[in-house]
């Protein structure tokens, strides 16, 4: 074998030593990401306002707001986050919603939207979903999109979709 194809063997198969290796005793477990960052986008165009933070509830049933409220206009056109496959569209409790169903497990909800799009639909990140109704509670703006995010039962912060994937390196030792 020659020399070179021998030391690429040798460092490939190290790395996948490495990789398989467990972390040094003594060393902090770092927590998983509840979804991974840096694919979603914002559901309204350009970088908007957010009017309510995200609180979410002490118990599952508990008082809170399981979402972000961000400022627009009556008819702007509301973006899918990201990729994925719409799960609802039309009206939960009189309220026009749309829910999109995403690869890596997150449910995004968006409210109140008058849909333009059906369930079992194909979307892209930017896709249109509909255009944003006035009528959101306490929105101070001349309308807000509550756009909400969970995995499961647990509520995210939907802000947290946004920022793009943190790389640390820890000490091996």
């Amino acid at each position: 074998m020659p020399r070179s194809l021998h030391a690429v063997l040798v460092l490939v198969m190290a790395g996948v030593l490495l990789v398989g290796a467990a972390p040094p005793t003594g060393a902090a477990p770092t927590p998983p990401a509840p979804a991974p960052s840096g694919t979603y986008g914002w559901p309204l165009a350009g970088v908007p306002t957010v009017t309510r933070a995200f609180d979410p509830p002490a118990t599952v049933y508990g008082p809170g707001h399981r979402g972000v409220d961000l400022a627009g206009a009556a008819g702007d056109p509301v973006l899918a986050a990201g990729a994925g496959v719409v799960a609802f569209a039309g009206s939960v409790a009189g309220r026009p919603v749309v829910s999109v169903d995403h690869p890596d497990g997150v449910r995004t909800t968006y409210e109140p939207v008058q849909p333009g799009v059906a369930a079992g639909q194909v979307v892209d990140r930017g896709f249109l979903l509909g255009v944003l109704q006035p009528g959101h509670a306490g929105c101070p703006a001349g309308a807000c999109l509550h756009w909400g995010a969970r995995v499961g039962e647990v509520y995210l912060d939907p802000l947290l979709l946004l920022a793009p994937p943190r790389v640390r390196l820890l000490p091996w030792g």
